[in-house]
């Protein structure tokens, strides 16, 4: 057995509980619960499962609530999941080695989010940092918590205040030390495959706990990041833009999951705004940020939406060799997809049709080809 607790923070999950303990215990690994106030079946369904089911008294605290769920384990080793998370894969082997030679990093597993739109089932996976050693990290964060590294808190700062919106400079970032890796562990989310109106109720309550935040303990990237992201899934994007550039502009450490996503969201949402003259700003922080292909994928949109489709092209074709992603698609499909775009509509077919054939079953390239065929 792995010697590896999973920590999972309840109320009132009966839908998702048994599937979520009946595949972890598939694994062997510990399972840990803290409930913080059912009234459901959600405790007695875990019951089958585990006896390491722990009260905790809901204080809006998400971080609170987990920090005390990871001390209850009975290993160092903590898995974070949800009730409505899935493990779908884990190679014991691989993150043994792991655990032996990242210590004090965290790992990052692979989440595929399902989503279902127009009656069609899709998924959209992303990395997240959810596999630690507990000696080294707590979470921090009333809502939307994050992984805190327990000796690098006050990180050095590597982006210093804007002179104004957007106006990002290679002078003001320095790198920072890798401190995550990529574990052997694939995780299905079927907690986004809800009705829009609830999925609305959600954000909008996630903002009003966010703002609570942000005025207890003032100004903070994080917060920031977290609205950003939240007013963008509301599709208010004048907002976002606001928020992303509030937390950009504070110290942040460029190597944390949360820090790149911030920096990717806020290119997208300036591209939302129209405003694709100010998104080449982020060309100042490539070589920060492009280790990643999410990042230089962004940048070829962002070439693209200025006429600039060489320079388009170059960055699709780049991505395509990134093995660090977080969006499916944007290292393999997506980027093949975008290059054809642009030599289908500059008139160079050949290329259009070579590209469009490396997408596999990706069905806008299908149609894109039947349709030059």
């Amino acid at each position: 057995m792995l010697p590896v607790s999973a920590c999972i923070i309840s109320r009132n999950e009966e839908q998702h509980i048994e599937e979520c303990c009946q595949r972890l215990s598939a694994y062997g690994l510990e399972i840990v619960l803290t409930d913080t106030g059912s009234t459901d079946r959600t405790v007695a369904i875990a019951r089958k499962y585990t006896d390491r089911i722990y009260h905790f008294d809901w204080c809006n605290d998400f971080s609170a609530a987990k920090n005390f769920c990871m001390e209850k384990a009975s290993h160092d080793w903590i898995l974070s999941i949800d009730c409505d998370e899935y493990i779908e894969k884990l190679d014991a082997k691989t993150l043994r080695h792991c655990m032996t030679s990242y210590p004090d990093a965290a790992g990052r597993i692979l989440i595929r989010n399902r989503f279902t739109l127009d009656g069609q089932t899709s998924y959209e996976q992303v990395r997240v940092s959810r596999f630690v050693n507990r000696k080294y990290f707590h979470y921090t964060g009333a809502v939307h918590e994050q992984l805190v590294y327990r000796q690098t808190q006050d990180a050095a700062a590597w982006f210093a205040p804007a002179a104004e919106p957007g106006s990002f400079s290679t002078d003001q970032v320095t790198a920072a030390p890798k401190r995550n890796y990529d574990a052997p562990i694939t995780i299905l989310h079927v907690g986004y495959d809800i009705p829009e109106e609830k999925m609305q109720e959600k954000c909008l309550r996630n903002i009003t706990l966010l703002e609570q935040e942000l005025q207890r303990q003032g100004p903070d990237p994080y917060l920031y990041y977290q609205l950003g992201q939240t007013c963008r899934r509301l599709k208010e994007y004048e907002k976002a833009v606001q928020y992303f550039d509030a937390g950009l502009a504070m110290d942040v450490d460029p190597s944390l999951d949360y820090v790149q996503t911030m920096v990717e969201s806020y290119g997208y949402t300036l591209l939302d705004l129209k405003r694709h003259k100010e998104a080449l700003y982020l060309l100042n922080i490539y070589d920060v940020f492009a280790k990643r292909a999410d990042f230089v994928f962004l940048m070829g949109l962002i070439y693209m939406n200025n006429g600039m489709f060489d320079a388009a092209i170059e960055e699709f074709q780049k991505s395509t060799t990134i093995e660090e992603f977080s969006i499916d698609g944007v290292n393999s499909y997506k980027a093949h997809y975008n290059s054809g775009v642009i030599y289908e509509c500059s008139g160079h077919i050949p290329e259009a049709v070579k590209s469009y054939r490396l997408c596999g079953n990706y069905e806008p390239a299908l149609k894109r080809l039947k349709s030059l065929s």
